[in-house]
């Protein structure tokens, strides 16, 4: 079953998120699935509708808080009905604060307030994949693509 369109959409300030979300598509796209990456700068949460499911990727900035970028995106959600929608959720942070990718969580929490039905575990990346990371963030794509989205 063809799952059609699934967004990435992702902040990232130093590169490591976007490099994990690349990693992730590189997955949903070995999984024989469409995956469009875009900053959530470049879009709004409504885009999220026109897909079939959509993955968030956010670097937990400070003590656990969301990142500037991501703010408008986050606050957008708020307007939206994402019930029966597939997603999950993805991100870099740093494991000396006591908030380990903070931000991977209130991103979790909303799409569920949302409606939105998180499929996986969020995956979390401290820093940048590491080369025995990477294989795993492909898998995480692999994964969410093949996990029965447009099969009703």
């Amino acid at each position: 079953m063809n799952l059609g369109k699934i967004l990435i959409a992702y902040a990232s300030l130093t590169g490591n998120t976007e490099e994990i979300a690349e990693l992730i598509a590189e997955g949903v796209r070995q999984a024989g699935h469409e995956a469009e990456l875009k900053a959530s700068y470049d879009c709004n949460a409504a885009d999220l509708l026109e897909y079939d499911g959509f993955l968030l990727g956010v670097y937990t900035w400070g003590d656990g808080e969301l990142p500037d970028e991501f703010l408008d995106f986050y606050e957008e959600l708020d307007e939206l009905d994402l019930s029966g929608k597939k997603t999950a959720v993805f991100g870099s942070g740093d494991t000396s604060y006591e908030q380990f990718c903070g931000a991977v969580d209130l991103v979790e929490e909303k799409v569920k307030e949302r409606g939105a039905f998180v499929i996986q575990e969020s995956l979390k990346i401290e820093f940048s994949p590491m080369e025995d990371e990477k294989e795993n963030c492909r898998a995480y794509g692999r994964q969410f693509a093949q996990a029965g989205i447009g099969v009703s």
